[in-house]
């Protein structure tokens, strides 16, 4: 059994990575602990490698000889599992929030993301008056900050930023550069002031939700009525219309020359002639009394109806005929950033395309460009939709296979982009986007785009989420247990209570402040308001919180609206601010 002893004790590589598996577990596990439906979730495991690296030992942490401490942990396997676990995490977050990120700064999404990104800024705000007026150290300050709002990728970001000061400034203790020691304490200084503010961060914005509903004396199903009367009763995007040729106008033209059908997007899918219905091509002669099926969003199909004729009794579908529909995924290539019209699928295949669903919305596919996992909605005869779902893919596997190159690649121009010295005016020193910032802006950027000639930027949901949670779980247990030596002394002989009030303070001045506002100055919605108060602190429990307070959806839509600014802004604003404080 030496050897079993040897692994708890002996400095190794799989002595550290053993130990990190067990922080993880427990953390986990303690994570999953939810008293009244509120618990800590993924930030269980930072607490337990606080905890683990507080009771390890005291000579665990003494000054590392050759990068090894004396307790058997090697310090170089534990910095590269934290950096890379980060580099994991903030990447996924980007390929998952990217292709919604420009989309929710339009016009419908721009209120929402104002009242996100005020509460991210008054944040600040009230983070820089804690530093100078408390007197508190910049690390800690930024601590707090990403504490206070449950925010890890600031944390994160913090770090990376103390870490680069560290290396080229003075430390004003010893008028001297940082040491490796000094750097490593002065890094984990926002791990205490995050560990101490986190709990009441979760706390607090489901207090500040109660607190608005309190002093509103808001009635949340009477919120969740008036959401649904307002928005009206859902409808799907694309209808289908049965129109009958009547205008003697047409009779005799082709359906590529009906005006203005390429610009209302409409597709007309069967041409029915007597008793037999045929599929519409572009060169197909239109006559008196021969009815369209055509496909469009339904003020659309009314356009199209006035120019031809009337709206038909008669369902063209239920006529024989060999015309059958297949819905086909995109997987292909080739075709990636193509239009409908592009791949001209009716002229080479005899072929239509009716319908085209994203993320389970049914969009016109006339002008939108394909992307990967795209499912078109094909019209035609058995062989030529064969022939052309080839074109498409239309291999389902590729769906749920993760292509590791882009990941990679992403990874790699993420770093290249976070590692670059960038000078702002007004900046004391070049500002760099980090280990934290570099992928996580890479990734926005190249799951919008999509694809890159054969790299293909889609990372299926499972997959996204298995890696998501593989690099915070290490970034935290990493952190944990190289912080865990000052958590005590930090609560007991330190400023860990007033840490603890400061931190409140953070939580709640913006939350109330701009919900006030919100709510009964601007009139938004409570329910819509819940979501915009959990998303801009990016904070899961309080959406499922919000989403207890009422069957609406509204809570979701306005969270996953403002989620991705908000975090980009909370990662930038942590380096702001460490560069702007010390």
């Amino acid at each position: 059994m030496d050897w079993f002893i040897d692994l708890f004790t002996q400095d190794s590589v799989a002595h550290t990575v053993l130990l990190l598996g067990i922080v993880a577990a427990i953390g986990l596990a303690i994570g999953s602990i939810r008293v009244k439906g509120i618990g800590l979730g993924i930030a269980g495991v930072l607490f337990s490698g606080l905890i683990v690296g507080h009771f390890y030992g005291a000579s665990f942490w003494t000054p590392p000889t050759d990068g090894h401490y004396s307790g058997g942990l090697n310090d170089h396997v534990l910095h590269f599992a934290q950096e890379f676990g980060l580099i994991l995490f903030v990447y996924t977050i980007g390929v998952q929030v990217g292709p919604g990120f420009f989309a929710s700064l339009r016009r419908q999404g721009l209120p929402l993301n104002i009242m996100a990104a005020s509460i991210v800024l008054l944040g600040v705000v009230v983070t820089v008056g804690i530093r100078y007026i408390a007197k508190v150290e910049t690390p800690a300050a930024v601590g707090l900050f990403s504490g206070a709002s449950t925010n890890t990728p600031s944390l994160a970001a913090a770090q990376a930023a103390l870490k680069d000061q560290s290396t080229s400034k003075i430390n004003p203790a010893t008028g001297q550069v940082y040491s490796e020691e000094e750097t490593r304490l002065l890094v984990n200084k926002p791990v205490l002031g995050y560990a101490v503010a986190y709990p009441f961060g979760v706390i607090g914005i489901i207090l500040s939700m109660l607190l608005i509903r309190f002093i509103g004396k808001v009635d949340p199903h009477k919120e969740a009525q008036a959401l649904a009367s307002l928005n009206g009763p859902k409808e799907s995007l694309l209808d289908t219309m049965n129109i009958e040729v009547q205008n003697p106008n047409m009779n005799g033209k082709r359906i590529v020359e009906i005006p203005a059908l390429p610009e209302l997007g409409v597709v007309i899918s069967r041409v029915l002639r007597g008793e037999q219905a045929t599929i519409a091509r572009r060169d197909t002669v239109l006559q008196i009394g021969d009815v369209l099926l055509a496909v469009g969003q339904s003020h659309r199909l009314e356009q199209l109806r006035d120019v031809l004729g009337s709206k038909s009794q008669v369902d063209v579908k239920k006529f024989p005929s060999q015309i059958v529909t297949r819905r086909v995924v995109v997987t292909q290539s080739p075709v990636l950033g193509k239009t409908v019209a592009e791949l001209d699928l009716a002229r080479r295949f005899g072929v239509m395309v009716t319908r085209l669903a994203r993320a389970e919305v049914e969009i016109p596919p006339s002008r939108t460009r394909l992307q990967f996992g795209d499912t078109c909605l094909l019209v035609g005869d058995e062989p030529s939709i064969k022939e052309a779902a080839l074109v498409l893919g239309d291999q389902v596997k590729k769906l749920s296979h993760p292509q590791v190159i882009p990941i990679f690649v992403g990874i790699v121009l993420g770093v290249i982009v976070g590692s670059w010295p960038m000078t702002l005016p007004g900046m004391p020193a070049p500002i760099k986007l980090g280990l934290a910032g570099g992928p996580l802006i890479v990734a926005i950027i190249l799951s919008r785009l999509g694809h890159i000639g054969p790299l293909v930027w889609h990372l299926p949901a499972s997959a996204n989420l298995a890696i998501r949670e593989i690099g915070i779980i290490l970034f935290l247990a990493c952190v944990g247990l190289r912080s865990g030596d000052q958590l005590l002394d930090t609560l007991m002989r330190g400023d860990g209570l007033m840490w603890m009030g400061m931190g409140a303070l953070i939580t709640i001045i913006p939350l109330m402040s701009v919900g006030l506002i919100g709510r009964f100055i601007y009139k938004v919605n409570f329910l819509t308001l819940c979501g915009v108060l959990a998303g801009s602190m990016t904070d899961p429990p309080a959406l499922a919180f919000a989403n207890t307070i009422s069957q609406s959806d509204a809570p979701g839509v306005s969270y996953s609206t403002v989620y991705p600014l908000t975090m980009l802004l909370r990662v930038l604003c942590a380096q702001a601010m460490v560069l702007m404080m010390t």
